[in-house]
C-alpha cells in the first residue's frame, strides 16, 4: 500500500494496475450525485463531464435538469469550482496531465447523445473542419434539429436523448465533442444509457467510427447492461472494447448471484475474454458491474455515511471467483484508505488473477453432484429473486432480445368482437392446450403540439397495456435505473408519447420496440433462478486444470464433480492422477485425487476453486 498515488485535491479517483488488477481508487472526495459518480474508469468517479455547479450538485438526482454547464455549442464541461484548473481550458486537460504522470490512465463517465438542456437552448452545432457553426443544404443546424426526443433516456428522460446519426449534422455534433474529449487526454470513455434495454446501435456505430478518426486510441465501453443476451452483443461486438452484460451491482446477495445464469450464457456463446489489449482494434470484453467491497455508501447518496460491504466475507469471495472464471475486466470499486487486509487478499489473490488473465476454455461445468448438508436455512440476506406478475399471464413475463433470436418471434394479432385489439404469443402447450401470454393493443395519439414521428411511420405503431386498462402501458426500458437483481419485465408507466412504449408488429412475427429496436420474448418467472450448485471450469496457459463450486443455496452443500467427466469436458485425459497435484485456492488446502472425484463440502453463497497441476 506504500506505493499508492499520493492524493491531489482535484484528482478524487482512478484506476490503478494492482498485481494485474485494475483498481478504482478513492484517494480523496467520494460520492457525489448517483448518476454522476458511477463509473468503473480512472479518474470518472469524481471527474464526470456532466457535474454542474457545486451548490446545484448537492440536489442532482437521476432524473435531474438545468445542472449540467454546456458550452456554445451545447458540449458539457466541468464546473470550475469543484475543478478550478479546467479555467485554462474549460476542460480537464490538466487534470488528465496529473494522472498521466502518476503512471495511469483517464476515463471519464458520459450519458448518451445530447442534453435536453442543449435542445431547449437550441445550441448551434460546431464543424470542427471550419471552426464554425455547421452548415448544410445551405442552412445552419442546430440541437433542436438532431435530438431526438422521443428518445429521452428511458430513466433519466429531463437529462438526455439520442442524436439522430442518420444527419451529417447529428454526426458533427458527436464528432466535436469526442474530439474535445480526446483533446482534454481522455483515455477511456464509458457511455451510459445507450446498450441493453436503452439499446442505440447506430449510436455506438457513429461513436465507435468517430473515436476511429483520432489519432490515438481511446476505450469505449457501454452501460447499462441490463437484458443483453449474446445475440444482442453480437450486433455490436466489431465496434466497442468492452460492453456490460448486467444491471448495477450494488452488495447485496441477490445482486450477485444474478450474474451466474448470464455469465454462463455468454461463456456458451463463446463471448467472454478478449485476448489482448492490442492498440485500437481489440476484440470486446464482456464486463459485470464493479467489484464493491471495503468502504462505500449507499445507492442514490449523494455524500456519506460510508460504510462497511454488506457481502460476507464468503459472497465476497464468490463473486470474485466467478468474475474471474468468467474472464470479466476486475474493477475495484471502495475507499482504500480504509481497505482490510482480508479484502486486499481477496481482489489481489494471485490464482484467481491468473485463470482471469491467461486462462481458457472456461465454461460452466454441468456435471456437478450436490446434497444439501442440512435442512437449516442460512440466517444471511438471501433471498430468491421472483418475477413480478403483472399481467396475469399464468406466471410469464415479457423480456428483450435481438430480433434474430429464435426466442423472438411468434407473435401475433388476436381479434376479438371484430377489433384487432390484443397482441399475443404462444408460450407453450401443457395438457394439449396452448397457454397464451397476450396484452391489450391501443393506438398512441400524438401529443399537442409534439411531432415526433412522420405520419407514415406512426400508423403502423401502438402501445400495449394490461388487459382491460388503457391508462398503464408497457415500457420497453424501465423509468428508474435497476440493480442486476432487480425484475425488469413487464414494466408498464402511465401511458404517454415515448418510442419506449412505441411497439410494432411486422411479418416475421417479432413485436419489436420503437425505443430499442429489440424485440420482446416471453419466459416463465420461474425459469432460470439462480439458486442449488454452480460450477465452472476452465485450462490454464501452463496446463492447469481449475475447477469451482458455487453454493448459491441458503444452507451448506457437497458438492463433487468426476476427474472423468473434467476430461470429457475439457476433452483431457488425466490417466496419471497420482502424479497431479490438487489445490484450493482459498484454503491452500491439498485434495487427494486417488479417487475419481474431487468433493467438498461447501458453505452458503461460498466458493471452492480448485488448481489441479499434473
Amino acid at each position: 500500500m506504500k506505493n499508492l498515488p499520493r492524493c491531489h485535491q482535484e484528482v478524487g479517483t482512478h484506476m490503478t494496475l494492482f498485481h494485474g488488477l485494475w483498481m478504482k481508487l478513492h484517494t480523496c472526495k467520494m460520492h457525489r450525485s448517483w448518476q454522476r459518480s458511477y463509473s468503473h474508469m480512472d479518474t470518472s468517479m469524481q471527474l464526470l463531464i456532466s457535474s454542474g455547479t457545486g451548490s446545484m450538485l448537492m440536489g442532482a438526482y437521476t432524473d435531474s435538469y438545468g445542472f449540467d454547464n454546456i458550452d456554445e455549442w451545447g458540449r458539457p464541461f466541468p464546473d470550475v469550482q469543484r475543478f478550478p484548473s479546467s479555467r485554462v481550458d474549460r476542460g480537464f486537460s490538466q487534470i488528465a496531465s496529473k494522472v498521466h504522470g502518476m503512471g495511469l490512465k483517464f476515463g471519464i463517465h458520459l450519458m448518451k447523445g445530447i442534453s435536453v438542456q442543449a435542445v431547449n437552448a437550441n445550441t448551434p452545432i460546431l464543424d470542427i473542419k471550419t471552426g464554425k457553426p455547421y452548415i448544410e443544404d445551405g442552412r445552419q443546424w442546430t440541437a433542436r434539429d438532431i435530438g431526438l426526443t422521443d428518445r429521452t433516456c428511458a430513466w433519466m428522460p429531463h437529462g438526455f436523448m439520442s442524436v439522430n446519426t442518420d444527419t451529417g449534422a447529428g454526426r458533427a455534433f458527436l464528432r466535436s465533442t469526442y474530439r474535445q474529449y480526446a483533446d482534454w487526454g481522455v483515455d477511456f470513455v464509458k457511455v451510459d444509457c445507450i446498450f441493453g434495454t436503452d439499446y442505440s446501435p447506430e449510436e455506438i456505430i457513429t461513436i465507435s467510427e468517430l473515436l476511429q478518426e483520432i489519432d490515438r486510441p481511446i476505450i469505449l465501453s457501454l452501460s447499462p447492461g441490463t437484458e443483453v443476451t449474446p445475440a444482442l452483443a453480437e450486433n455490436i461486438s466489431d465496434h466497442v472494447n468492452m460492453y456490460r452484460i448486467t444491471g448495477d451491482d450494488w452488495d447485496n446477495w441477490n445482486d450477485v448471484s444474478s450474474h451466474f445464469s448470464v455469465s454462463s450464457s455468454f461463456a456458451a456463446a463463446k463471448k467472454i475474454g478478449a485476448g489482448h489489449w492490442v492498440a485500437r482494434k481489440i476484440m470486446a470484453r464482456l464486463r459485470h458491474a464493479s467489484i464493491w467491497m471495503a468502504y462505500r455508501s449507499n445507492a442514490g447518496v449523494n455524500q456519506g455515511p460510508h460504510r462497511k460491504c454488506n457481502l460476507t466475507l464468503d459472497e465476497q469471495k464468490t463473486q470474485i471467483a466467478l468474475w474471474s472464471m468468467a474472464k470479466s475486466p476486475l474493477m475495484y470499486g471502495g475507499d482504500l484508505r480504509h481497505l482490510d487486509d482480508i479484502t486486499l487478499s481477496i481482489i489481489t489473490n494471485p490464482i484467481l488473477l491468473k485463470i482471469n488473465h491467461y486462462s481458457k476454455n472456461n465454461m460452466e461445468f454441468h456435471y456437478v453432484y450436490s446434497e444439501r448438508t442440512s435442512k437449516k436455512e442460512h440466517s444471511g440476506r438471501f433471498r430468491s429473486p421472483y418475477h413480478v406478475d403483472l399481467t396475469k399471464n399464468d406466471g410469464m413475463f415479457v423480456r428483450l432480445t435481438a430480433c434474430n433470436d429464435d426466442t423472438a418471434n411468434g407473435w401475433y394479432m388476436f381479434s376479438q368482437d371484430g377489433k384487432p385489439d390484443h397482441i399475443c404469443r404462444n408460450f407453450e402447450i401443457q395438457n394439449d392446450k396452448s397457454i397464451s401470454f397476450y396484452l391489450g393493443k391501443t393506438k398512441p395519439l400524438l401529443a399537442s403540439g409534439i411531432i415526433t414521428m412522420d405520419n407514415m411511420e406512426h400508423q403502423s405503431k401502438f402501445r400495449l397495456s394490461v388487459r382491460n386498462t388503457s391508462d398503464t402501458c408497457l415500457d420497453a426500458s424501465a423509468g428508474q435505473r435497476r440493480t442486476a437483481s432487480e425484475i425488469r419485465f413487464p414494466m408498464f408507466s402511465a401511458c404517454r408519447w415515448h418510442a419506449k412504449q412505441m411497439w410494432e408488429l411486422n411479418v416475421n412475427g417479432n413485436l419489436v420496440s420503437s425505443y430499442s429496436g429489440l424485440c420482446a420474448t416471453v419466459k416463465s418467472r420461474n425459469e432460470g433462478g439462480p439458486n442449488g450448485a454452480r460450477a465452472w471450469v476452465a485450462t490454464g496457459s501452463k496446463g492447469e486444470i481449475y475447477l469451482a463450486f458455487f453454493n448459491l443455496d441458503s444452507t451448506g452443500r457437497k458438492m463433487a464433480a468426476r476427474i472423468s467427466d473434467l476430461g470429457l469436458v475439457l476433452r483431457r485425459a488425466l490417466l496419471r492422477k497420482h502424479l497431479c497435484r490438487c489445490t484450493e485456492v482459498w484454503s491452500g488446502k491439498n485434495f487427494s485425487l486417488t479417487k475419481d472425484e474431487i468433493s467438498a463440502v461447501v458453505n452458503p453463497h461460498a466458493s471452492m476453486v480448485f488448481e489441479i497441476i499434473c
